[in-house]
């Protein structure tokens, strides 16, 4: 069913005329069914691993039967696992790079909408001048603030998807081409002050 599910959303975004709203609500409902594909293959993965654990009472005797079981732990759905994650990734990336012009095509207000970020939250965001939809959604993570108030781990869509594209950029990156994320300006650094002119000059 998430296959068609899925199907239906790329073609939905994909209609000529589609609004940027349209396109941001889609993207966000594909990754949350990716999401939930790669939560059950890890709690799948999990079930195998504590199978695998409660063994170790018995070793050495079940030493082999541990490898196996954990081996197969490895090996379950791995490839779809990958897919997934490849996926969430280029979608993650595309969002973080702004490929389709969301952050002024959409606004600040409407951005705040479509993520779900709470009131008190979109107002403190806005006084600290995060207006695009990587610092509100990710590096912030104020995505579904309204609906986890108080949780510690972010599981929102968007999150995970720009997660997964920064942990592959950083995998695949070589070293000395990494910028530093917390300089001055950067994803994670303070901001900058603006820069402050008369009008009429």
């Amino acid at each position: 069913m998430s296959t068609s599910l899925v199907i239906a959303l790329v073609d939905i975004a994909l209609k000529p005329g589609a609004s940027m709203s349209t396109r941001l609500i889609t993207t966000r409902r594909t990754c949350r069914v990716f999401s939930k594909r790669l939560d059950a293959i890890r709690e799948e993965r999990r079930a195998m691993r504590r199978k695998a654990s409660k063994l170790r009472q018995y070793l050495p005797f079940t030493a082999s039967t541990i490898a196996q079981i954990e081996q197969q732990a490895d090996d379950h759905r791995r490839v779809e696992r990958e897919d997934l994650r490849t996926v969430l990734a280029g979608i993650g990336r595309s969002l973080v790079m702004d490929t389709e012009g969301m952050d002024k095509g959409l606004g600040f207000d409407r951005m705040c909408d479509l993520l779900s970020i709470n009131t008190v939250e979109r107002e403190a965001a806005r006084n600290d001048g995060l207006d695009t939809l990587t610092d509100l959604a990710f590096a912030y993570a104020l995505e579904d603030s309204a609906a986890r108030r108080g949780q510690e781990w972010n599981g929102a869509p968007l999150f995970n998807a720009c997660q997964l594209a920064t942990m592959s950029f950083i995998r695949e990156c070589p070293e000395r081409l990494l910028p530093d994320p917390y300089a001055p300006g950067a994803l994670f650094g303070p901001k900058l002050r603006p820069a402050l002119r008369l009008v009429g000059e």
